[in-house]
């Protein structure tokens, strides 16, 4: 399990690549526990 936290007062690109990075942690999560 990630936990993910932020304490920046972020700008509109570091939401995006916030966002990206949580995307790819929840799918790189789900192959993970597909493969099990």
């Amino acid at each position: 399990m990630f936990v993910l936290e932020y304490k920046v007062k972020p700008k509109p690109n570091q939401i995006e690549a916030i966002n990206e990075a949580i995307r790819t942690t929840q799918f790189v999560r789900n192959k993970v526990l597909r493969y099990w």
